[in-house]
């Protein structure tokens, strides 16, 4: 059978890997703190007999855009945004360390300060639990304090500080659930150079406009690639039947 089968082939499989991408990004473009992903085509050489022009096209990641979202006001007590460069600790759901840009805080029942995917945040001394509280407020060095319940205003009670972190990006990855983590498998030192905003959210920096213009790229690519299948199969059965009838 004719190799240009095989090569539209993966060409048609490796652009709707990049429309997954594509999809992902847009479906978090107004998740707050999402990082997009980054991918890329490669041109891979065909191995085996055949012409040396064949050329596979292979879908790769480049890893993440770490450019920052837009600051967006919210005034809510439990929204908290980085300043410029750095990162919020969270607990992932395996137990390790992982690290975040989300700061739309949530606090559970049970006292428990996570976000809004229920990922614990770490303070300096593990996960931070938050007491029943009049009032509470996040200080730009990621000091949690609350005005007990029941509490005159005058009464104010430390509760932890968030971990902050800011490693370089470049020893950073994406672990599939909207969390980055150390290449290394290991955890970041605090940086207590991080200085975070209250009533503030980092937006998702994906430009919706941008996706959608790639996904119909994209879409176009594919069914190019679908085209060369039937063609290469067409091809195949036109010699086919000049063989037999000689």
């Amino acid at each position: 059978m004719d190799r240009s089968l095989y090569v539209a082939m993966t060409g048609a499989t490796q652009t709707m890997r990049a429309q997954t991408e594509v999809s992902h990004n847009l479906a978090n473009a107004s998740t707050a703190g999402f990082k997009a992903s980054i991918a890329a085509f490669k041109s891979v050489p065909v191995l085996g007999d055949g012409m040396p022009t064949r050329i596979n096209a292979v879908s790769q990641g480049l890893g993440s855009d770490f450019t920052p979202g837009l600051m967006m006001s919210t005034g809510r007590e439990l929204d908290v945004a980085v300043q410029g460069n750095g990162w919020f600790a969270v607990q992932a759901p395996d137990g390790g360390e992982a690290y975040t840009r989300a700061g739309d805080l949530r606090i559970e029942e049970s006292g428990l300060l996570t976000t809004s995917n229920g990922h614990p945040v770490l303070g300096e001394a593990g996960p931070i639990t938050v007491p029943p509280y009049a009032k509470l407020d996040i200080g730009s060095d990621g000091s949690v304090v609350v005005v007990p319940q029941g509490q005159s205003a005058a009464t104010v009670a430390a509760v932890g500080k968030l971990k902050l972190v800011n490693p370089d990006v470049s020893t950073l990855e994406a672990d599939g659930t909207n969390l980055m983590r150390l290449r290394d498998g290991g955890t970041a030192e605090t940086d207590p150079g991080v200085r975070v905003a209250g009533g503030m959210l980092e937006s998702s920096n994906v430009n919706p406009s941008e996706m959608l213009v790639k996904m119909i790229s994209l879409s176009r690519q594919f069914e190019l690639q679908v085209q060369g299948i039937r063609n290469a199969d067409q091809n195949a059965q036109a010699a086919t039947r000049l063989l037999q009838a000689t």
